[in-house]
């Protein structure tokens, strides 16, 4: 059984904290994050401040960071690629040692909350007591087994999720709808373009999560 475990964790015993520090004010969410080699750790991620020319500079100077490409804008949102250096690369070595995915993170100036899937608990268990030994120092905040209803993230974030769930009780995906795009930002706090670049992004995540990569193949 695959087993979730959820943490927060010290900006400077992950990423950006110099960039955080400069800008507490900003929010990150890591929408995912490629791994294949330790060293080069490769986050896509949404972007909430309120000066982004700033934090894009905050960025050029921040240790942990390399290549940054800004990819996408809304009224209040960007979304960037970059690679990251520095005191992450041995956390992930953890991560990726015992065969863990992390499938959402949330960055401010009070630390990062990340979530992370192992395949079993003895998994988790070693990559556990890997970091204790080396001293890292995070926040159990909880553990739980796929079968848990939380633990079926279909490669959703947490605002993503949530924002579903909204979209679903408030009636915008029945036929026909029972409230609009609009109302539902406004219930949201968001802005229209905000929301529906949100929507659309969850709902791509998933699908390609339960469809495609854990689709069974036929063309049926």
């Amino acid at each position: 059984m695959a087993t979730i475990i959820e943490f927060s964790f010290p900006t400077e015993e992950f990423a950006l904290e110099e960039t955080l520090d400069t800008h507490p004010e900003a929010h990150i969410e890591i929408e995912r994050v490629v791994a294949d080699d330790p060293e080069q750790i490769t986050p896509y991620m949404w972007v909430r401040t309120d000066d982004f020319d700033a934090f894009e500079a905050a960025l050029e100077d921040d240790p942990t960071v390399e290549d940054v490409v800004m990819f996408s804008e809304t009224g209040e949102e960007r979304s960037y690629q970059m690679t990251w250096t520095g005191p992450i690369d041995f956390l992930v070595q953890v991560i990726t040692e015992y065969s863990g995915t992390i499938t959402h993170a949330d960055g401010s100036a009070d630390g990062w909350d990340l979530r992370v899937v192992f395949p079993d608990r003895q998994s988790l268990s070693r990559a556990y007591e890997t970091a204790q030994e080396a001293g890292l120092q995070f926040d159990v905040k909880t553990i739980y087994g796929s079968e848990d209803p939380r633990g079926v993230q279909y490669g959703l974030t947490e605002r993503q999720r949530n924002t579903l769930v909204a979209a679903f009780e408030a009636g915008y995906f029945t036929v026909p709808r029972e409230t609009s795009l609009s109302d539902l930002a406004e219930r949201q706090d968001a802005s229209h373009q905000a929301l529906s670049e949100r929507l659309r992004r969850a709902t791509g995540n998933l699908v390609e999560s339960a469809l495609i990569t854990h689709g069974d193949g036929s063309d049926e």
